[in-house]
């Protein structure tokens, strides 16, 4: 078990991290399959970059923050 944790650590880091992408991911598949979001497809880029610089700046805040 710690050799997972081990793994999971070295590759995410952090659970915020991980669930904020595949949201974000899940978010561009439905917009990508759905015909009624069709729309949106021109922003998919931009939205997976200020889903991810969002993801990133809540993770900081929380470390910056800190146990005190």
């Amino acid at each position: 078990m710690k050799a997972v944790k081990a793994i999971y650590n070295f590759i995410v880091g952090d659970m915020i991290i991980l669930v904020g992408v595949i949201v974000a991911i899940v978010v561009l598949a439905l917009i990508n399959t759905l015909s009624v979001l069709a729309p949106l497809q021109v922003a998919t880029g931009y939205l997976l970059i200020a889903v991810v610089i969002g993801v990133l700046t809540a993770t900081l805040y929380r470390e910056a923050r800190g146990k005190r």
